[in-house]
């Protein structure tokens, strides 16, 4: 029986996937997708980095993106109830209210992880070239919209904390408030890549989230985790997890 990994994919994300290993196979005896299956534990709390504010949202990712097809998908997903929502980062939700984050932060976590590595000593990264670009063209991670699971009694809770800045009229501080999910939180995705040989680097980067997590606030080690890699049958192959405490 095959591993039930994660959330049922859509069929249109199903019939991307069909669509790309098919090409592979058409294009080049032998070529393939390696796949990558991963489950990552929090062991500090993850923040939210999606606003809260629909409008702000949209008005956001237009000017980042104007012809993104993700827009309006990315804007349906939040589900924005908070009283002050135009300062607040929350997790997008499935219709049944479970958080998630999307595909793509993790390929930002990626090309972070890679940028740092790269000035490191002795580390993979240093020999990939126009990683950014590789990233972008050759990683990829489903399904798009991976579930955040939350331990027994978890609960999604709020983090506020202070902003700084020195500028030309004086110090001002500003208060930043963001939706947290507790460690001990859980995800599951499959990374896709269109290239073998960077299925070290990709460990590599996952490593590095024990030391620099994901999500808002990272740099106060928010969103910090280990992982493991599974096979095909759910049997533990890798990674560098650690028994919660």
């Amino acid at each position: 029986m095959a591993l039930v990994w994660h959330r049922k994919a859509s069929h249109g994300e199903a019939s991307v996937w069909q669509r790309v290993a098919a090409w592979c196979r058409g294009t080049s005896k032998g070529a393939d997708v390696k796949e990558i299956k991963v489950k990552i534990t929090y062991i500090e709390e993850l923040l939210g980095t999606a606003s809260a504010n629909k409008e702000l949202h949209s008005e956001f990712i237009a000017s980042k993106a104007p012809d993104a097809p993700s827009r309006e998908e990315e804007v349906e997903a939040l589900g924005a109830e908070a009283v002050e929502e135009k300062a607040m980062t929350v997790f997008p939700r499935f219709e049944d209210g479970i958080p998630f984050t999307w595909d793509y932060q993790w390929k930002g976590f990626f090309k972070e992880s890679c940028s740092m590595l790269r000035r490191g000593t002795g580390f993979k990264s240093a020999k990939l070239t126009a990683f950014k670009k590789v990233i972008d063209g050759l990683v990829f991670v489903a399904p798009r919209k991976v579930a955040l699971v939350l331990p027994k009694g978890g609960k999604v809770g709020e983090l506020q904390r202070p902003l700084r800045a020195s500028t030309a009229q004086g110090e001002r501080i500003a208060l930043a408030h963001s939706e947290t999910v507790p460690a001990g939180t859980t995800q599951k995705f499959t990374i896709k890549l269109l290239k073998d040989d960077l299925a070290p680097l990709v460990r590599e980067w996952l490593d590095y989230g024990e030391l620099h997590g994901t999500g808002q606030w990272r740099n106060a080690s928010f969103g910090r985790f280990y992982w493991k890699e599974f096979d095909e049958n759910g049997k533990a192959i890798g990674g560098n997890y650690k028994d919660y405490e």
